[in-house]
Order: structure tokens, then C-alpha cells, then sequence
């Protein structure tokens, strides 16, 4: 699927900032579709790959037009100095009083998936964080990935324990794939649309899209780019 118009936030002679479509893949897949990516360099030109975002997840995404600043920005990733705030509609009732903290590290699962490194029964909730147990971080029975998330209820006073979806604004700490996505899922609020961590087939799964979005990203020396929650 081709882009007619691409959506640019920002450009200079070092710079692109994208707001990338949902159900586009940023590079080649399996699948053979066009993607984003080979659009971008039939446009612009000799391109730096600097972070991706998931097919189904819309939103900020920095590309870089000079090694240089592909350099810059890669070592801010890799620092955890980069900035990222995300918007997702999550399913199930959900209590949740300020900001949530989700302590829990992922390693590769089955079929490119990725997992809790640890059984659900081991994940325990302490008012507002999630995390596992001192001796089950301590003792991992595999190597795993620290990983953690933020989260908030974006409309505190419209939500509901009874509530079937809520709004969430999400801040990942560290930057592992499909971190959101696990986190939420594991925690019990896998979000809408999503067929790979959450319950495919559920009625109330069904989505058109993955309701995941890249809101807002703030790069050291760079700044501040937003994309308006498109829902």
C-alpha cells in the first residue's frame, strides 16, 4: 500500500519527521506490499534508518538524512535519552490512580513474538506498579531484557472500573520490541486491534486498525515533534 501523500511533520537538509500511517509497513516484509521505506528514498534520496515502528502503530518517526545525525541519534536511543510518549485504547475495566509503572523484562518468544520472562502467575501488582518478585528477577530461568513502561489513564474522570475500553498515554523507558504491546497485554489490557498479543478472536478485539500511536517524541538537540492522536 502506497502513501499518495506523505505525511511529513518536519524537514530540513539533516531531517525528516514523518507521521506515519497505520497498516504500512516502514521496511520490506514477507508479505512483498510497498513500504514506506522505499517510498521515503524514491522522494528524498540517500537515507538513515534511525528507529522503527511496528505496521500497525501510527505516528512521530525520525529519519535521518546525514550519517552524522544518524549517529547522534542512534547513540540517544541507545541512552534511553530519547523521549517517547504513546496513545492506545486498551481493553478491559482498569483501576488505575495517577501513574502505573510496568517493571516487567521481556525475552523472545514463539513465532517472532515476545514474552514476560517469567509465568503470568509470577507477575504481581503493588497498588499502581506492576513487577515480578525479588528471587524471580534475582534467578531468571532464561536471559532476558529489562524493560520498563509508564502509564496514565488519559481521561481519569470519564473512565470506569466497568468501562470496556480505556484511553492510556504511554512513556517507554527502554525501547524493546513490541514493549508496549507485551507489557499491556500481560498486565491484562492487551490493546484494541491488537491480533498478535491480544485475543484474536474476540468480537471485542476486532479493530480496523492496531490502536497504537507514536504521540509525541522529544530527541536531544533535535526537539519536540507531535502527532495529534488520530481517533
Amino acid at each position: 500500500m502506497l502513501v499518495r501523500m506523505l505525511p511529513l511533520i518536519y524537514q530540513d537538509s539533516d531531517l525528516l519527521v514523518i507521521n506515519k500511517p497505520s497498516n504500512v509497513s516502514l521496511l520490506q516484509d514477507r508479505s512483498g506490499a510497498a513500504n514506506l521505506w522505499d517510498q521515503l528514498k524514491a522522494e528524498f534520496g540517500k537515507l538513515y534508518l534511525v528507529h522503527r515502528l511496528d505496521k500497525g502503530t501510527s505516528g512521530v518517526l525520525l529519519v535521518a538524512r546525514s550519517a552524522a545525525l544518524q549517529k547522534h541519534l542512534t547513540q540517544a536511543f541507545n541512552a534511553h535519552a530519547v523521549r517517547k510518549f504513546y496513545c492506545a485504547t486498551v481493553l478491559g475495566p482498569m483501576t488505575l490512580s495517577g501513574t502505573g509503572h510496568i517493571n516487567l523484562p521481556l525475552q523472545p518468544g514463539r513465532k517472532s513474538r515476545y514474552r514476560i520472562a517469567a509465568p503470568r502467575t509470577a507477575i504481581l501488582r503493588s497498588g499502581n506498579h506492576w513487577h515480578l518478585d525479588d528471587q524471580q528477577l534475582a534467578n531468571p530461568s532464561s536471559p532476558h531484557f529489562p524493560s520498563y513502561s509508564r502509564m496514565r489513564v488519559l481521561d481519569p474522570e470519564t473512565a470506569a472500573p466497568s468501562s470496556r475500553t480505556n484511553e492510556l498515554l504511554l512513556a517507554p523507558k527502554t525501547g524493546r520490541t513490541h514493549q508496549l504491546r507485551v507489557h499491556l497485554a500481560w498486565i491484562g489490557y492487551p490493546i484494541l486491534g491488537d491480533t498478535l498479543y491480544g485475543k484474536p478472536k474476540a468480537a471485542e478485539q476486532q479493530h480496523e486498525r492496531l490502536r497504537l500511536h507514536s504521540h509525541r517524541l522529544v530527541a536531544p538537540g533535535i526537539g519536540s515533534f507531535l502527532a495529534p492522536r488520530p481517533w
